[in-house]
């Protein structure tokens, strides 16, 4: 194709590598590809208008036909290698060298054959040492080659590795060829490399504007692999009639897309894309439903998720291995698929919010670097969180509040719901503690959900019960894994002490408190309860200092309903305003657990002493 090609170039301008030629030629090739079948389909509209979208992407590309031809000439990519084709040079090089090579072959195998027959080596023996093709003898048969040039040993020393002299001329003109050969390649490699800088600025464009289309087909083959649905994002003001707000998030029977593709994998190949779950999943595709009979198990359960508009925090309660940290990780998941342009596994027309911001704190991540605890790790990781959520976050904490004391950590986790309940447009959270779910009966910005569990198998059934509050059926679990019997019957008869009737009205709770604390305490004469010394300590003070009088209030009732009978709380409110310390003592005096309270005094301002009943 071309001439001479080694001095087309300046030697100092390095050419792109072999690889980097492919990796170009392989992308323009599929290029070009689309332009033809994008040329081919727009001519007619009726047929194309579902690729219109992907036409107008690449409609202002220049597909670069003529660079792609040229470097096709020159490099073969399925060979990775360059063509005799690229310069009439590197053609008439490699001939000769080929020619060089089959004499020299030649030249040596006769020499190696005499060798042998005069008892010289066991075998014919032609080989190649310091690039310079040679023939084996023994030590004591050199003289059989007089004039001939060693060039290496076997590590005994018994045999030479010796080039006749025959052979001379022939190794240098091959060395001298192969050199001529690398040069040609390298000017060929040059030349290429200034035709790809001049259109520089027109490949990187191209190559965008292709991955952009790539990335549509491989959300497209992922949606139908998953037999995927179209996700609509959901706006806050949208009304739905008479029905009011419409909900948030209202996603019906989704299934965790990493949990449904190794399902999928497990499939034949005639069903691989297709989810046994469905008959239809409300986006006109038809399922061949009971053709995988008994297979269905095997994938992961559905989920509905219905969060409406005026929530802005979600409580999971539920047990262990009952779903709750997957249903968490599943919506996150969504969420992002969303706004990847990605469909999801659900059916129907699954409606979500944009969210700028998908924040997680998923797991036990101890730090041995940083000396942190599991409680700490936990901590540090919610106070990034709260550092870079905004309004439109969705923040996901797992088990939190968990690895510290329950009451420290129930006090804890009210406090971090209500900052982000008004900070975040949503937070969904996973808890043991059941005092969280109370804070819907005190806002309805708050919203329970828990995992059900179904008493008749004693197992999950992975499924989100909204409106409810789960128990972590921690015996249940463990019989249906089969806990020690012993181990189990006694932990049931250690927790049926301190309540013996299940059932009794929260109002009779306080008084069986009272009665076992004057038992265990004794009372004055006069019916008082006895107390003992007030000393403060970190696990019975609560800090109310810097919060607003809304999530003050919110953490001081808190604590006061979880606290045992007779027992004391330092609440320490500070000087501030009053506005926060008014509030405190108009709850403690309300409160029906608080017996009585002491006021600051001059030796303790800013703090109250309240007593529990």
């Amino acid at each position: 194709m071309f001439n001479s090609l080694s001095q087309l170039v300046p030697s100092h301008a390095p050419p792109l590598q072999l690889t980097a030629n492919l990796f170009l030629a392989r992308a323009l090739k599929p290029a070009a590809a689309a332009a033809a079948a994008a040329a081919t389909t727009s001519f007619s509209l009726s047929n194309s208008a579902g690729y219109l979208p992907l036409i107008e992407i690449l409609k202002d590309c220049d597909f670069l036909v003529e660079l792609e031809k040229t470097i096709g000439v020159c490099i073969d990519c399925k060979l990775s290698i360059i063509l005799d084709t690229a310069s009439e040079d590197l053609e008439i090089i490699r001939s000769e060298r080929k020619r060089n090579m089959e004499n020299l072959d030649s030249l040596l195998k006769e020499v190696s054959t005499q060798i042998f027959k005069s008892g010289g080596i066991d075998s014919p023996l032609v080989t190649m040492r310091r690039a310079r093709m040679c023939v084996g003898v023994r030590a004591t048969h050199k003289h059989l080659l007089p004039g001939c040039i060693v060039l290496d040993a076997s590590s005994s020393g018994a045999t030479y590795f010796v080039e006749p002299k025959e052979a001379v001329e022939l190794n240098n003109m091959e060395v001298r060829l192969s050199n001529a050969e690398r040069a040609e390649e390298i000017g060929i490699l040059s030349f290429l490399t200034s035709e790809i800088a001049k259109s520089e600025v027109l490949i990187m464009y191209l190559i965008d504007k292709v991955l952009e289309v790539d990335l549509a087909f491989a959300r497209a083959a992922y949606a139908l692999r998953m037999n995927g649905v179209c996700p609509i994002f959901s706006s806050k003001d949208l009304y739905s009639g008479g029905a009011g707000f419409l909900a948030a998030v209202d996603i019906e029977g989704l299934q965790h897309p990493l949990l449904l593709e190794s399902s999928l994998k497990n499939l034949s190949d005639d069903f691989a894309s297709r989810n046994p779950l469905f008959s239809n999943n409300g986006n006109g595709v038809k399922m061949i439903s009971g053709s995988l009979s008994g297979r269905t198990s095997d994938f992961p359960v559905p989920i509905d998720i219905k969060i409406g508009c005026g929530t802005r925090v979600v409580v999971i309660s539920g047990p262990n291995t009952g779903g709750k940290t997957a249903s968490m990780k599943t919506l996150g998941l969504a969420s992002l698929m969303s706004k990847a342009g990605m469909y999801l596994p659900a059916k129907n027309h699954p409606r979500l919010p944009w969210f700028d911001l998908v924040l997680a704190d998923i797991g036990d991540h101890q730090s041995l670097e940083q000396n942190l605890s599991t409680f700490s790790g936990h901590i540090s990781r919610i106070r990034n969180i709260l550092e870079v959520a905004s309004k439109e976050s969705l923040v996901l904490i797992d088990e939190i509040g968990s690895g510290t004391d329950p009451s420290e950590g129930v006090a804890l986790s009210a406090s971090i719901l209500l900052y982000l309940k008004d900070r975040v447009d949503l937070a969904v959270v996973t808890t043991h503690y059941a005092d969280l779910s109370r804070l819907k009966e005190k806002d309805n910005q708050f919203e329970n959900a828990a995992m059900e569990f179904s008493p008749e198998t004693l197992q999950p059934t992975y499924r989100i019960l909204w409106g409810s509050t789960g128990d972590s059926n921690a015996l249940s679990i463990a019989k249906s894994i089969g806990f020690n019997q012993h181990v189990r019957l006694k932990k049931s008869d250690i927790r049926a002490i301190p309540s013996a009737d299940k059932n009794a009205t929260p109002s009779s709770v306080p008084r069986l408190k009272q009665q076992v604390g004057r038992s265990r305490n004794g009372e004055t004469e006069g019916g008082e309860v006895s107390y003992g010394p007030a000393v403060q300590t970190s696990k019975n003070t609560v800090d109310l200092r810097g919060m607003r009088v809304e999530e003050a209030s919110y953490l001081l009732d808190m604590v006061l309903s979880g606290r045992e009978s007779q027992s004391v709380i330092f609440v320490i409110h500070g000087m501030g305003t009053g506005v926060v310390k008014e509030r405190a003592l108009e709850i403690l005096k309300k409160h029906p657990r608080v017996a009585k309270y002491e006021p600051e005094s001059s030796t303790n301002y800013g703090c109250t002493v309240a007593y529990i009943k």
